[in-house]
């Protein structure tokens, strides 16, 4: 009973405050906080009054009540000759209780008592007192009892006098409890109030930030009011708008980029297959020509392909996501020699590799040295060397290309960048910013500079780790 009662309260509550802004729930929350306490300690005090007034009229009566056995002991039949008038204008009643059960009272008062059985077991034991409230037409009276012997006869003294001063002060005292606790609660409800809205504060700011956002388009900061956890949400908040600010500017730049880039391929290729179209109504290309367009084609579909590869294998992180493994970068490098040799079958590589254990993804780690081989190839001589060293965790490739112009090299792994010695050599443009974003996601480094013999050096690191025996 009491739990589904319980549960219905916290539902009326719960439906009460989830319509309201956050500010209003904390003043809501507080207001029926302190509307319980006040019901509760309202209801404590009451009571703890009601019951002491109770107690100091049951002294007062009980006193009244053993004065008055000293006169009606001088003749119980006559109540001592007792009269309602000298009773005082309280109202009290008088009455005596034998053992028997015989009551005697005094003469001419407007009520008569009547003995309970709390009063008859005082008159038989001759001992302790009672108090309990009596109904006489609809006025309530306290009435107390305490023995009596007159001439070795038992008797109980009864007293009554009316509560009507005693419900006056404790309905004042209710209306009192009743009117401050209000006060109470609308006074702490609307401080409750205020301070949510003082405190809320930043929070509204960043929802006027965030609706700002969407809305705008506008990734503006937000200023920051102070050191305490909300301005810490505030200080994340804007970092999270920069970092996504420097995404959309790297995406654009992207997207311009790789239209920039696809622009070329496309163009040359629709103007060869619009030439081949035009030859097949009038026959205008010598022969031997049409072999050559249809070469071009392949080759620019070629280029068209490489360049969307390398822009997926770019722009999706999900490949660089996958789980590392223990494994030996010595072999990864092999595999990626054994391509490099294939597209410079002129050219000679100076190998040097030792056994490095690393942890990281071989197929991604190989498609990143493989770009780097490519690139010597592509700038070496056709009879030239290619230096591979692996020492100490530190993959060195050196060319005998032309190098890398100075003010190139902070630029090198850019995206898109080439630089004007490679403006007329074949690619995309995105090998050596595939190369930079895979090691950077196997934790290592990748350096370019120029060899003092001659060429471009390209320095890879990637952190060596201590391997299980069971993957040797």
């Amino acid at each position: 009973m009491i739990g589904s009662w319980w549960i219905r309260l916290r539902r009326g509550i719960g439906r009460l405050v989830s319509g309201q802004s956050l500010q209003w729930r904390l003043a809501l929350l507080t207001g029926i906080s302190v509307a319980a306490s006040v019901v509760v300690v309202g209801g404590a005090s009451f009571a703890t009054t009601r019951w002491s007034l109770l107690e100091q009229l049951d002294r007062e009566l009980i006193q009244v009540a053993q004065n008055a056995s000293s006169t009606v002991s001088l003749s119980v039949t006559s109540m001592g000759g007792l009269s309602p008038d000298a009773l005082g204008s309280s109202g009290g009643l008088l009455g005596v209780v034998s053992a028997q059960g015989i009551i005697n009272q005094v003469s001419g008062q407007r009520e008569s008592l009547t003995a309970g059985p709390a009063e008859i077991a005082i008159a038989r034991l001759n001992t302790g007192s009672s108090a309990r409230n009596v109904e006489f037409e609809g006025l309530t009276y306290r009435m107390v009892s305490v023995p009596m012997t007159v001439d070795n006869e038992h008797y109980a003294v009864m007293y009554a006098r009316p509560l009507t001063a005693l419900q006056a002060t404790l309905s004042s005292l209710w209306v009192v409890l009743l009117v401050a606790g209000m006060l109470g609660i609308l006074t702490t409800t609307a401080a409750a109030l205020w301070a949510a809205r003082t405190v809320l504060a930043p929070v509204r700011r960043l929802s006027r930030a965030v609706k700002s956002v969407t809305q705008t388009d506008q990734l503006n900061p937000i200023r920051i009011y102070g050191r305490d956890d909300l301005g810490e949400l505030t200080k994340s908040f804007n970092t999270m708008l920069r970092s996504l600010q420097q995404s959309r500017e790297q995406q654009r730049q992207l997207i311009a980029d790789a239209g920039h880039e696809l622009r070329t391929p496309l163009t040359s290729m629709r103007t060869n297959v619009e030439l081949l179209l035009a030859d097949d109504k009038s026959g205008m290309l010598p022969e031997g020509a049409r072999s050559e367009v249809l070469g071009d084609v392949a080759a620019q579909l070629g280029e068209f392909s490489a360049l969307v590869g390398d822009l997926v294998a770019l722009t999706r992180d999900d490949h660089l996501q996958r789980p590392h493994e223990p494994l030996d970068l010595a072999e990864v490098i092999e595999s990626a020699l054994s391509r490099a040799e294939r597209r410079g079958p002129n050219i000679h590589f100076d190998v040097l590799l030792e056994p490095t254990p690393v942890m990281g993804d071989a197929s991604t780690l190989e498609r990143a040295i493989t770009n780097l081989l490519d690139n010597a190839v592509k700038f070496s001589a056709a009879d030239g060397t290619i230096r591979v060293y692996l020492e100490d965790g530190t993959l060195t490739i050196i060319d005998q290309g032309p190098g890398i112009e100075e003010e190139d090299l902070p630029n090198i792994f850019d995206r898109f960048y080439r630089s004007d010695k490679a403006r007329n050599t074949p690619g995309t443009g995105l090998g050596l910013s595939i190369v930079a974003h895979t090691v950077e996601a196997h934790g290592g480094s990748v350096r370019a500079s120029n060899d003092p013999d001659g060429g471009a050096r390209f320095t890879l690191r990637i952190p060596v780790v201590d391997v299980p025996e069971h993957y040797e």
